[in-house]
């Protein structure tokens, strides 16, 4: 047991480390589909004869859901009480949803039918987008705050895991049934998070027993809290989570850009084919899943602002080297530094991108957090939705060989905006 003061309020948290492993499998399994979906679903809707450009609006409709949803779905849950708690009666309802029509989609493109596979698209999205933040959100409610980075660091260890699953097995199911993939997918994610329901207990205080859900009551809760938070972030004296949130929308979109583009990177300005050049972002997704535990480790040792701004640091020296040395390396070595700055770029990474969240929820009190984490992705999928066209455009401009550039200007401009930020290291007991 773990008494923290946590903003004026004491709580108790039986942490353990095991429970935070068991509720990653609630990240695992979204993690699962997501490389799935951006995959294949892409081909299916080209079968019904899209341009690009509408089957690229079609495919950003989940960031589309996450910056409308996940603030409110957060506050909402942050606001409900039930014999469960009040983050599980979203997974409940949310993971079987988004699994069954995750599950639906290859059926709804055999059926020869645009408009009912949009219907089961735009479906899945928004049942994906119901639990997303009661999920994430329910790590700080196990987790007392001087733990949060370690256990971040074990969330999104999971997420990678699953992700690198999807790669390396959705191919030889999609060879054999192009439906096998969103099945398995589908079933991995309801397992997962079955699993977390039933074994990963929610705290006491936010557990009414006896009592049905108030609907009415907990939507206008859940709205006046949203209000708050909006408050929090612009009009607080102290700009310590504006700072934080902009940081956090600077350097996705930083990264979006080079994940978005590097593979016509490859292939227009290195001469190297579009398949090396997604194993070139493979390595920095390996060794950002490999170094995401060690990560959570130094920013509670070293400090949570200064190890963001060390990966920060590590990301823009990377880059660096790979522009400097671009000009003077033949194609092979060029392509093995290539590998090797992505590999070092994929540890900065994981030091910028474990530490965030728990600054962020450890700037408010436990009652808010679902709401903070809703902020949190609000900003970095508002970073997805800007990155593509917006480094398309300079690309368009400039040429191929200023994506570096453009990138490591918004990472640089990050580490700057973390200058200002006064909060959201370990809350003190």
């Amino acid at each position: 047991m773990v008494e923290r003061a946590d903003l004026g309020v004491n709580l108790v948290v039986d942490f353990k480390y095991w429970k935070v492993y068991l509720l990653g499998l609630g990240f695992f399994g979204i993690s699962v589909l997501w490389p799935l979906y951006n995959a294949y679903v892409p081909i299916f809707l080209k079968d019904f004869a899209l341009p690009s450009f509408v089957v690229g609006f079609i495919m950003t409709i989940d960031n589309l859901f996450a910056i409308f949803m996940l603030p409110y779905v957060g506050t909402l849950s942050d606001q409900t009480r039930t014999r469960i708690g009040r983050r599980k009666p979203y997974i409940l309802i949310g993971a079987p949803l988004g699994a069954l029509f995750f599950a639906l989609i290859p059926l709804s493109k055999d059926l020869g039918s645009l408009a009912l596979m949009m219907l089961v698209i735009i479906l899945m999205n928004f049942s994906m987008a119901l639990f997303r933040s009661p999920l994430i959100a329910f790590m700080p409610d196990i987790t007392p705050s001087e733990k949060r980075s370690q256990a971040n660091g074990i969330i999104n260890f999971m997420g990678g895991f699953g992700a690198l699953l999807a790669y390396f097995a959705g191919k030889p199911l999609y060879d054999a049934n192009k439906a096998y993939p969103f099945l398995a997918g589908a079933a991995l994610m309801l397992l997962a998070n079955l699993l977390v329901v039933l074994f990963v207990d929610e705290p006491s205080q936010y557990k009414v027993e006896g009592e049905r859900l108030n609907a009415s009551e907990t939507l206008k809760k859940g709205s006046k809290e949203l209000l708050e938070n909006l408050r929090d972030v612009f009009a607080s004296k102290e700009k310590s989570l504006m700072m934080m949130l902009a940081s956090i929308f600077l350097w996705f979109v930083g990264f979006n850009a080079i994940e978005t583009f590097f593979t016509s990177y490859a292939k227009f300005h290195m001469n190297i084919s579009e398949s090396t050049g997604a194993l070139v972002l493979g390595v920095f997704s390996l060794s950002f899943m490999i170094f995401a535990l060690p990560a959570g480790f130094i920013g509670a040792r070293l400090g949570r602002k200064k190890t963001i701004r060390l990966g920060l640091t590590v990301m823009v020296v990377c880059l660096l080297i790979a522009i400097f040395f671009s000009r003077f390396l033949t194609d092979n070595a060029l392509l093995l530094l290539f590998y090797l700055v992505f590999a070092v770029s994929g540890i900065g990474w994981a030091l910028v991108n474990v530490n965030s969240l728990p600054m962020v929820v450890d700037m408010t009190r436990s009652e808010k957090v679902g709401g903070y984490t809703g902020l949190y992705y609000f900003f970095s999928m508002a970073a997805n939705i800007v990155a593509p066209p917006l480094a398309g455009a300079f690309i368009d401009l400039v040429g191929y060989g200023s994506l570096f550039v453009f990138s490591i200007v918004f990472l640089l401009i990050s580490y700057v905006t973390m200058g200002f930020v006064r909060r959201g290291e370990k809350a003190e007991n």
